[in-house]
Order: C-alpha cells, then structure tokens, then sequence
C-alpha cells in the first residue's frame, strides 16, 4: 500500500519589484517522500530539491538573471527473503543557466509570469546492491513555466504554479549513453509559495 509519508513544498518564494532598475530573488524548495510495502519487499523514495533564481528588472514587466538547481533522490529496495538482492539508487541533479521573466499585471490584485530558462545540467547516478557503481552524465536543459502572483496586502502575496515544459539532452562520461527527456505538466501539477514587491 503506497503511503505518502511528507509532502513539503514552498515554492517560488521572491521578492521583486515590478518596476525598471530593481532586482529578483526567487526560489523553489520541496521534500517528497514515499513508501511501500508488503510481506515479501519494501521500497522507500525520498525526493529533495532547491531552486533559486536571482534576476535584475531590466524594463518594465521584463527581468533577466541567472537560476540553478539542485535535486537529490534516493530509491531504496528491501526484501525480506534475499537481503542480497537489496538495491539503491541515488539520483543527485545540479543545473546552472540563465532565464528570462516577462510579467503583465492583470488589476492591482494580479500579475502573470512566464519564465524561459536554459542553461548545464549534470546528473550523477549511484546504484548499490551486490556491487556499487556511479555514472555521470553532462548536457543541457531548457524549460518554460508560466505563473499567476495574488497581491494580497501591500504587494504582499501569493505565487500560483501550475507546470510548464521541461526539455533537456544529457550524454555519460564513462561510455556513449545518451538520454533526451521532454517533460510536459502544464495543467498537470500545482504549487504555492509567497512573494513581496518592493
């Protein structure tokens, strides 16, 4: 029976100024964890990442800056039968780039965002069980994700998101293994965090 054990998520926490000449400090952080079990196995998925995003405004509903981004999960595999047939995968992602943020305000209440990011990606990849091995991989991304900010008092407010796309191409460095991911959520997932202009 699959359990959902924590589900933290406070995204896109910023502080921004919607006028020309100020500056961007955004940020995605969220913990996931899973876990399911029955008489003869157990697996366990933990899932942490953290995205920040600094940006200067410069024009008005126009922003420009630099974004990374770090994930670390863990799949684990236990049986109680055969413990050496026991598995682990650590999954560790860094990605640095640049983005661009065009914003148009709706009423003195709401705003519409969409970032267009790009940039490195490095995945590094752990698998345990009888033996352990590492695989690194390098390539690029590319991402879209629109918004909506609620202003609820004095340019303090609310972030809504709600998916976007996610494209990237990643290569190994230890033989010729490729991966070409195109991720699709819009509409698909949701989430919240708070913002104050200034």
């Amino acid at each position: 029976m699959k359990k959902t054990l924590v589900i933290l998520a406070l995204a896109m926490f910023s502080f921004a100024n919607a006028q020309k000449g100020t500056y961007l400090v955004s940020g995605n952080v969220s913990f996931w964890s899973n876990k399911d079990s029955n008489q003869a196995s157990e697996s366990k998925f933990d899932n942490f990442n953290f995205s920040p995003k600094v940006g200067y405004q410069f024009k008005d509903n126009w922003t420009v800056g630099v974004e990374t981004g770090f994930s670390s999960s863990k799949n684990k595999y236990t049986y109680q039968e055969n413990e050496s047939n026991n598995q682990e995968r650590i999954t560790k992602n860094f990605s640095a780039g640049a983005f661009v943020r065009y914003s148009k305000s709706l009423s003195q209440m709401f705003l519409l965002y969409a970032d267009l990011g790009a940039g490195y990606k490095n995945l590094k990849e752990t698998n345990t069980n009888s033996f352990s091995s590492t695989t690194t991989f390098d390539g690029f991304y590319m991402s879209f994700a629109p918004g909506l900010f609620l202003n609820i008092k004095n340019n303090f407010g609310l972030n809504f998101g709600i998916g976007g796309l996610t494209y990237s191409n990643i290569k190994s460095n230890q033989n010729n293994a490729s991966d070409s991911n195109f991720y699709f959520n819009f509409g698909q997932s949701f989430n919240i965090g708070i913002s104050k202009n200034f």
